[in-house]
């Protein structure tokens, strides 16, 4: 299915969304003093900062595992993300039992934050096109993949790969 995309160029994408991230935590604490539940706002904005740093620590994680030049990459990647997520989920929860508002607000935040990077990857993937060439972007081998009972979409054999 998703044979025919390139893979997005993820430093174009980090920027974008972390250039969004910081557009809308100023709009939430503006819109939360302005609507007079502040706390609601400063949650938002909080929740954001929380998906933006989680973000960037999730990359930074990648690239120290890859550099090892490790044989198992998947179990301190996975230990890694376990270890951001349950920090992510402390504060939140933590914040939550401290105030209703300002839980609710970093929840949102942080569910605000993946919307919107999904979306920033979505839109590199499909209304940009490729962006790298054509020529050099890494080819799906979809005989390769198990498609679970499906059957895979043809292929382009001018872009298979040898």
């Amino acid at each position: 299915m998703f044979a025919h995309f390139a893979l997005p160029d993820l430093g174009t994408v980090a920027r974008r969304t972390t250039t969004a991230a910081l557009v809308l935590g100023v709009a939430a604490l503006v819109a939360g003093f302005g609507l007079g539940h502040w706390l609601l706002g400063l949650g938002g904005a909080v929740g954001i900062g929380l998906g933006t740093l989680n973000f960037h620590m999730a990359g930074a994680a990648v690239i120290k595992v890859s550099a090892a030049g490790g044989e198992n990459t998947k179990r301190p990647i996975a230990m890694n993300t376990l270890f951001r997520m349950g920090v992510v989920t402390v504060v939140a929860f933590g914040l939550f039992f401290l105030s209703a508002p300002l839980g609710f607000g970093v929840l949102g935040g942080v569910a605000l934050f993946q919307i919107m990077l999904l979306a920033n990857v979505a839109r590199a993937m499909t209304k940009f096109g490729p962006m790298v060439d054509p020529a050099e972007a890494p080819v799906i081998d979809a005989d390769a993949v198990d498609t679970g009972g499906t059957v895979p979409a043809p292929t382009d054999p001018s872009r298979r790969s040898a």
